[in-house]
């Protein structure tokens, strides 16, 4: 993967903050290969149940991602919905769910492998 496209480093999380290399600190992202940008629950309206949309994911499948990590807070609450997993698994995008912590592990660790790795990141519940 060329270094301009690389996934950007989730470089500190903790309740309610992430620093994301080269785009700033926030509560919650969306991060692809390439870049990322705060997420917005209110854009598709998702709420903690039923959770990560289809609509949520289409920008990550749009901006290159062949692999992609959901989180699902802190504390678990927030759930992913069928049609989004189906929609990445149509796009033939490997995904893996994940309380936040392990997620960003996940993340970063294949972002550094050079994957085109995006994700969807929430920092609290």
């Amino acid at each position: 993967m060329d270094e301009d496209v690389k996934s950007p480093v989730i470089t500190h999380l903790s309740w309610g903050r992430m620093e994301i290399e080269g785009l700033g600190t926030g509560k919650d992202f969306k991060l692809w290969p390439g870049g990322g940008r705060p997420w917005d629950w209110d854009e598709t309206g998702t709420r903690h149940v039923p959770g990560i949309q289809a609509a949520d994911v289409r920008e990550l499948i749009d901006k290159g991602s062949t692999v992609v990590v959901l989180s699902r807070g802190m504390e678990l609450r927030l759930q992913t919905t069928g049609e989004a997993l189906r929609a990445l698994e149509a796009a033939g995008v490997a995904v893996h769910v994940e309380e936040t912590g392990a997620a960003v592990e996940l993340y970063n660790r294949l972002a550094r492998d050079g994957d085109a790795v995006g994700g969807v990141f929430h920092s609290t519940c």
